[in-house]
């Protein structure tokens, strides 16, 4: 039995704490907030991802496929909401049609149930979407992910864990065989240490000894609810072929576990590492984002989709005007303000994204430093991943 301390209390931590708890290891949980799944995971769309986007073989890729099956188990044996309601990827112009092709191509290579469809099978899924050509992808879903996060707390206190909320990790030393975890409030001793830090992963990760291979950059997503009256004009999924331009999927329709239906996200820098509003800006995060070169080149070879993407944040008509290419009945007055999120997103000093889920590893310290969608998908695979890296590391 080993003593582990894990910082985070998102929805990878505790899927990670549950499973040390459960095999009997002496695992404590500590988080900053005051409750679980306050960042990411509680700001997401909600959406268990099929696998469909990434790169075959990789991480992303095989554990979102995975995870798309785990996750689903783990929320039915838990009595947690979840429907397998799949999705539409709609191309709107025959320009997008050869890029509906290669998702075609990469959900086959990734072993994702896929189809492309007519416009007139895309109409008999969703009545009042336009298109080209679309394709369908049976396997992803729609889940209570807070819920998830608050069944796997129970699971490792059951497992007698503990999660210390309100307690942030300041700094990570490791001397000989122990770990120690200086927090505001104690000094805690283990034999191990995994952090998923999420915004904060670098910061912990340089604060630990350990200097990042990336710089993690803010990248706020925002959203609306459609009103009401103009909910029933999405049964499901609704999602655009991607700009080959931009690293982000473009503004989309998911009905959500509660049946209302959430329209976006975009993607902009925000001025905080938790900016989830333009009025929200932290000197010290804009003056890290404004010295990392990253993001300099990273802006330089995406001016255009970029632009546009401060356009749709700014106004409400022309985040309106990007839904209805995929919706053409949706118009400003369907949309309400939601709740937005912020994507911790890795850039490497040369602009680059990286595309991957990102770990770093140390002396008795697993850092997870990228960790983007579809990671709470896949989380219950990273647990499973990660533990295996931590019992290599120590043995």
């Amino acid at each position: 039995m080993s003593r582990v301390v894990v910082v985070g209390a998102g929805i990878v931590g505790l899927a990670i704490a549950a499973r040390l708890a459960g095999r009997g290891d002496e695992v404590t949980v500590v988080d900053k907030e005051p409750d679980v799944a306050l960042h990411q995971t509680g700001r997401n769309s909600g959406v268990i991802h099929s696998g469909l986007y990434y790169a075959p073989g990789s991480l992303k890729a095989t554990m979102s496929a995975a995870g798309a099956r785990s996750m689903t188990a783990y929320a039915r044996s838990r009595g947690i909401p979840v429907q397998t309601c799949g999705k539409l990827v709609v191309a709107t112009d025959e320009r997008e049609l050869p890029g509906l092709l290669r998702l075609a191509q990469r959900a086959e290579a990734n072993g994702v149930d896929a189809r492309l469809v007519t416009p007139a099978e895309a109409r008999e899924l969703e009545p009042h979407v336009r298109s080209v050509g679309a394709l369908r992808v049976e396997s992803t879903g729609i889940v209570d992910y807070p819920g998830v996060c608050r069944a796997l707390v129970k699971d490792v206190e059951a497992g007698g864990g503990s999660v210390r909320l309100g307690e942030s990790v300041l700094a990570i030393r490791t001397t000989g065989s122990r770990v120690h975890v200086r927090t505001d409030q104690a000094d805690l001793e283990a034999d191990a240490v995994i952090a998923c830090a999420g915004l904060h992963a670098d910061r912990l990760a340089r604060a630990s000894g350990i200097e990042p291979a990336a710089r993690i950059l803010p990248f706020r997503g925002e959203y609306f609810e459609l009103a009401p009256d103009a909910a029933g004009l999405v049964r499901g999924l609704v999602y655009p072929v991607p700009d080959p331009r931009f690293p982000f999927l473009g503004v989309h329709l998911t009905r959500m576990i509660d049946g209302t239906v959430h329209a976006g996200p975009n993607a902009v820098l925000a001025l905080a590492r938790e900016g989830y509003t333009w009025s929200t800006v932290r000197v010290h995060d804009v003056r890290d984002a404004l010295g990392w070169p990253g993001l300099w080149r990273l802006a330089r070879g995406n001016v255009v989709p970029g632009a546009a993407e401060v356009l749709r944040s700014m106004s409400t008509r022309a985040f309106a005007r990007s839904l209805a290419r995929l919706v053409p009945a949706i118009t400003a007055r369907d949309l309400r303000p939601a709740p937005a999120g912020v994507r911790a997103q890795a850039v490497r000093r040369d602009g680059t994204l990286v595309d991957d889920f990102l770990v770093q590893t140390g002396p008795r310290q697993v850092h997870v430093l990228n960790a983007p969608s579809p990671a709470a998908t896949a989380s219950l695979e990273i647990a499973r991943h990660l533990v295996g890296r931590l019992d290599a590391l120590l043995d």
